[in-house]
């Protein structure tokens, strides 16, 4: 993927070392491209520190995405680093060290929740995209890459309404978004992981993983790689679209009691 070697990636929610915004860091980076990493805490710099170790050009910042003062301080970490993104993955969101989600029902939820969590994980995706796209319509080229998840998109578990509300909603940010971009030669998808084994895995999400027809949980390097596909130069006629990854799982009619 030689043919990445100028571009430049920004990638939020990247803070956790075997989470999916690490995994799509790393492999953006090997495709050689330059990497603005960016996650609420000053964890960050540990991921930085692996980048560069591989000889990959990056730099990280700690940011609150919720905030316009975080999204211009990471766009302006990126512009001075090595200029406009020409390659967004909105993967922020599901929860954050600094400030952890509060899952509720329907019935239970307050307003209050509801919008922390929608706050979260849609409007720091909207907010990063409206950063980026007019550089990249300027330049006549842009990739853009959400994270949703299974859940909201495509099925959904109990006890998490404003989680779900929010995954689903990135589909339509996405759609919209593609519309609006595409005849500037922006591509806007997202990919919707399904049972992901990482670090903050309960012994529950391992056990749904083992239940899909494919017999384990994903990985995130699983993911990233269907990132940094569509992230890729090669996928210029692929917009508006949602790629699950879920090792069969939601296609599954026959399910163990």
């Amino acid at each position: 993927m030689t043919d990445q070697i100028s571009r430049i990636a920004l990638v939020t929610g990247a803070g956790s070392a075997e989470g999916i915004g690490a995994a799509a860091a790393l492999l953006l980076g090997r495709a050689g491209m330059r990497v603005v990493v960016t996650s609420t805490t000053d964890r960050i710099q540990d991921r930085v520190a692996v980048l560069r170790a591989e000889g990959i050009e990056s730099v990280g910042v700690a940011a609150d995405l919720t905030d316009p003062a975080g999204v211009n301080a990471v766009m302006r970490a990126a512009r001075d680093a090595f200029g406009d993104p020409d390659v967004l993955v909105n993967n922020a969101g599901m929860t954050s060290v600094a400030d952890p989600d509060e899952p509720a029902s329907v019935e239970d939820i307050t307003i209050e929740q509801w919008q922390a969590s929608l706050d979260r994980n849609l409007t720091t995706a909207l907010r990063m995209t409206r950063a980026v796209v007019p550089s990249m319509r300027a330049a006549g080229y842009g990739r853009i890459v959400n994270v949703a998840s299974l859940s909201g998109p495509v099925q959904a578990y109990t006890g998490d309404v404003a989680y779900h509300a929010a995954k689903a909603g990135m589909i339509g940010l996405t759609r919209a978004s593609a519309v609006d971009t595409a005849a500037a030669g922006v591509t806007v998808n997202a990919v919707a992981p399904g049972w992901i084994q990482t670090s903050s895995s309960s012994a529950h999400e391992v056990s749904m993983g083992a239940a899909t027809p494919i017999g384990r949980s994903g990985t995130p390097r699983e993911v990233a790689a269907a990132i940094a596909f569509l992230a890729s130069e090669g996928a210029s006629y692929i917009t508006g679209q949602l790629l699950v990854i879920d090792g069969a799982n939601s296609i599954n009619e026959e399910r163990a009691v």
